[in-house]
């Protein structure tokens, strides 16, 4: 089942398991990137994978893409998408009783692990698909200066082709992290993960069992 929500905080769409899996289920507040909105295929792909696996997705329209239908977010606004997140996630709490992740593609996902940097307790896992570890053709305007903050575990799920940091490069990137991470690395993918094959239940097994791996640390 999925409904839209429209609040004063949160803005986008409820994936809902059955009834039985979200009386108990996690939750997953999931966001997009800075030239699209909550309503992309990647997006819905996963929130549907998810919600298939019992696990409640909010997929959430950032603060810059409810001011504006179209063009990118400006740095200034920064703070604002990340308020977002965390009124997401507010939001996803009323829906499960289960721990909850967050997220999201590119910018979205970045601001997601800033929000965790600042604010550890937001959530209790991250899904980061196609992180932009620096801009284009800038390898040395690497956008990691929170790293060495995050202490949520982590799934990075990646093009081998993206132009805003290969896999080598993220791999290089998580050692700065002292939390638990982990790669996926999907081929013949660029940023926007089109041309790749992604396997959304995969990703599901590969978050969970990060977040496993980290308790177990």
């Amino acid at each position: 089942m999925v409904r839209r929500i429209e609040t004063e905080s949160a803005s986008g769409f409820i994936h809902e398991p059955g009834h039985i899996l979200k009386a108990t289920g996690a939750g997953l507040a999931l966001t997009h990137g800075a030239g699209a909105n909550c309503e992309t295929p990647l997006l819905t792909t996963v929130a549907e994978t998810f919600a298939a696996c019992g696990i409640t997705v909010l997929r959430f329209n950032l603060a810059f893409r409810r001011n504006r239908r179209f063009g990118p977010p400006h740095p200034s606004g920064a703070a604002a998408d990340r308020a977002s997140i965390r009124a997401a996630v507010a939001a996803l709490r009323i829906e499960v009783a289960g721990p909850i992740y967050m997220g999201g593609h590119s910018y979205g996902g970045r601001q997601a692990t800033m929000l965790a940097a600042e604010q550890p307790d937001t959530a209790g896992g991250l899904l980061l698909f196609s992180y932009p570890l620096h801009p284009p053709n800038k390898p040395k305007e690497l956008r990691t200066a929170h790293f060495s903050s995050l202490r949520t575990p982590a799934l990075f799920v990646h093009g081998d082709s993206d132009p805003l940091g290969s896999p080598e490069e993220l791999r290089a990137a998580l050692e700065l992290i002292p939390a638990t991470t982990r790669l996926m690395v999907i081929e013949r993918a660029a940023h926007d993960l089109r041309k790749g094959r992604i396997d959304p239940a995969g990703v599901v097994t590969a978050l969970l069992e990060t977040r496993r791996s980290a308790g177990s640390a």
